[in-house]
């Protein structure tokens, strides 16, 4: 039986997947698992709930030294840059965290080493000496993502040894076909090597019956159907320790040179960073907890009713990649330490592509947060509705820039902002900007009175139900009531005859607008904030809503502005073009531990005749002037001498050819391509090269000195 069903709910532990400190993350992370867990967060709040949510850098596991590498620093310098660009990005964009804590401290090596002895003491762990993988050139044994090969699934090329990103298969390296080393692009060799093993096919009863049995009716249908699908596949035992030197280190004796698997810690910093919290407010500190939370006076150790009260309730926010590990080996190993409750819920979200394609950072496929920020400072509620209003729930869905306009411009400013606007300027026109008496109600005033009223109860059994695209929808059918009850009384209408009957038409169109600065709170914070303000409202709760008497007569508002602003059809353009350049500017580049170093021949294009050949007018050009572009690490600006004229050229060569070197060099060029503008630059023509086995870009060139101008053929 869940929490939920058990009715005996004191407390709620919520999480956000803890997001990899290795680069910024995307508005599709945000879908996922961090502005539902929001939205759920602050509505609990709403309800005085007794709530902690947590979060943190995820910072540990091979994709931190995978970096290090590529950006030619440390694992700890990584991990410092990018867990405070997340974390200040995530605040940035609204997400309420109780704390936003870290890996790499100490107080989660302490627990997650406790949690791996009190399984090893329990003789929980199975000790097993096996063949793995080693790069003989390296000379160290490979984890799971120092390993790609073909995915067995779907024939994704560039798969991990833990898990293919195209399908979200979890594999294991010797699945793979043909599988290589990331760091010396060679196939490894099998050693022997001994580790730590969860065996999880002797809990395979104990899960069906656990997730088969009683979450059938109350999880999501995706995340349900994905944890059926890899039970009735048979479970297989996992390793929980990798031979690696970045790490929590294995806490026994005979473990020189492992360290804990990272999907073990990982799920336990929810735990460490909970006892972070508490550490922190029982001594008065806020290294990493929020300034607003506050639990009162509280002990070191109430960190514990949240983990090992059955009265209190845990979900995870995650998305659709990380359901198995919440679902099945965390869960395991709360269930096999007997000290921790287990998850009630795990409403977990597909993935969001974008414009068409899926969003991924490598590819330049993406929008970083820190981007949208960068664009839109100033607008954080409406990528939050831009999203909520197309969460992938339980298929994959799409953001696209153009929807994001319409979203804003359409429902956010035509919709709920005209509504409030209308609102606050006839009060401050006819009544000096003070709520008027309400008079005698007329049959379409009870009936919005009336419909006010459901709105809370129907938001919040959608927002319970985890059900977040209906609970936006609602929020805004609210502000399309109050619109439709302004457009149906024409106050500004009745003004010269009937200033009593106004009255009560503004009084419940305030009334309205109160409700909504309380229910937009989950979804908009920053807007609900916005709104209090101008009605000069002081914060309520929930369960304050539903009521058309929020606001007493002759109480003075505040002084009222645009909640939001359209946005116009150059913005949109604008953000399509970087997007596009972003892309361009990353084609061809192997995708950092995404591919494989020596990368597969592309197979043919479509057959072309002489004639279609024959178009294009090849030659060969000297390179007169480089620069680099500002705000673009892969373009090359070129002066080039064409031999007919003097051109500008951009080339997303600039990861491989300083502009010194390229000033003097013969290149081959495309002459009779269409111009293209780039960042604000036409660029006459394409530079053609070719990528060696290694990843290194070579210029086509001749043989030997020619003449600018001369034909290629």
């Amino acid at each position: 039986m869940s929490m939920s069903e058990a009715g005996n709910i004191k407390r709620y532990t919520v999480t956000s997947a803890l997001p990899y400190a290795n680069g910024p993350k995307h508005i599709g992370h945000l879908a996922g698992a961090y502005i539902p867990a929001d939205v759920y967060v602050r509505f609990l709040r709403l309800l005085q709930k007794n709530v902690v949510f947590v979060c943190g850098s995820d910072e540990h596991g091979t994709a931190i030294p995978n970096q290090a590498l590529k950006e030619g620093t440390t694992s700890q310098a990584i991990i410092d840059k990018y867990h405070v660009l997340i974390r200040d990005c995530l605040y940035q964009l609204g997400i309420s965290f109780d704390i936003y804590h870290r890996t790499s401290e100490a107080i989660h090596h302490q627990t997650s080493q406790e949690f791996f002895l009190t399984l090893f003491n329990k003789g929980l762990l199975t000790e097993v000496t096996s063949e793995q993988y080693f790069d003989d050139e390296v000379k160290m044994f490979l984890a799971d993502r120092y390993i790609v090969g073909t995915c067995p699934r779907c024939g994704n090329p560039n798969a991990y040894g833990d898990q293919c990103e195209r399908c979200g298969s979890t594999l294991s390296p010797s699945e793979l076909i043909n599988p290589h080393s990331t760091l010396s692009g060679k196939a490894p060799v099998l050693r022997s090597t001994k580790h730590w093993y969860l065996p999880l096919q002797d809990y395979e009863p104990w899960l069906r019956e656990w997730i088969l049995k009683s979450h059938e009716k109350d999880w999501k249908t995706n995340v349900y159907g994905q944890c059926k699908s890899w039970i009735d596949s048979g479970l297989l035992p996992r390793a929980m320790t990798r031979d690696l030197d970045w790490g929590i280190k294995v806490p026994l004796p005979d473990a020189e040179g492992k360290v804990l698997y990272v999907w073990f810690d990982a799920p336990i910093g929810y735990i460490s960073a909970t006892r972070a919290l508490f550490s922190e407010l029982s001594e008065g500190k806020k290294k990493y907890s929020s300034p607003q939370s506050d639990f009162g006076k509280v002990k070191p150790d109430d960190w514990k009713k949240y983990w090992q009260d059955p009265d209190t309730k845990l979900v995870h926010f995650v998305g659709k990649d990380n359901i198995v590990f919440h679902c099945i080996i965390f869960p395991v190993m709360l269930h096999a330490s007997e000290q921790y409750i287990l998850p009630d819920n795990v409403p977990a979200n597909e993935f969001m592509n974008l414009e068409g394609d899926k969003m991924s950072t490598s590819r330049g496929w993406s929008i970083e947060m820190h981007e949208y920020i960068e664009s839109f400072p100033d607008k954080p509620d409406v990528l939050r509705y831009a999203l909520l209003t197309n969460l992938p729930e339980t298929k994959d869905s799409e953001f696209t820039w153009k929807d994001f306009q319409s979203k804003n411009n359409n429902e956010l400013v035509a919709i709920f902002g005209n509504f409030v606007n209308r609102a606050l300027v006839l009060t401050q026109k006819y009544f000096d900007n003070k709520v008027p008496a309400r008079g005698k109600l007329s049959d379409v005033d009870v009936a919005v009175a009336k419909a006010v009223k459901e709105f809370p109860g129907r938001i919040g059994a959608a927002i319970e139900g985890y059900r977040f695209r209906e609970a936006t929808a609602l929020m805004m059918d609210l502000s399309r009531t109050g619109n439709k009850y302004l457009a149906e009384t024409e106050p500004w209408k009745i003004a010269k005859t009937d200033m009593e009957r106004v009255g009560t038409i503004l009084n419940l169109a305030l009334q309205i607008s109160a409700n909504l600065a309380v229910l937009t709170e989950p979804f908009l914070p920053f807007s609900s904030r916005k709104l209090k303000n101008m009605l000069q409202l002081k914060d309520l709760l929930w369960s304050d809503t539903g009521s058309v008497d929020l606001l007493p007569d002759g109480h003075a508002l505040g002084q009222s502005s645009l909640l939001f602003e359209k946005i116009e059809d150059s913005i949109i353009e604008d953000q399509i073009r970087k997007l596009n350049e972003k892309k361009m500017s990353v084609e061809g580049n192997t995708p950092p531990g995404e591919a494989p170093v020596a990368k597969p021949v592309k197979p043919l294009k479509p057959e072309v005749t002489i004639d279609d050949f024959s178009k294009l007018d090849i030659r060969i050009g000297k390179v007169i002037a480089a620069e680099k572009m500002e705000k673009s690490d892969k373009l090359l600006k070129l002066t080039v001498n064409s031999g007919l004229d003097t051109r500008t050229i951009l080339s997303g060569i600039a990861k491989h050819f300083t502009p010194e070197e390229m000033v003097g060099q013969q290149v081959t060029f495309i002459a009779n391509l269409a111009p293209r503008k780039m960042m604000g630059i036409e660029s006459q023509g394409m530079i053609l090269s070719a990528e060696d086995k290694d990843g290194k870009l070579k210029l086509l060139q001749p043989n030997g000195e020619v003449e600018p101008g001369a034909n290629v053929s």
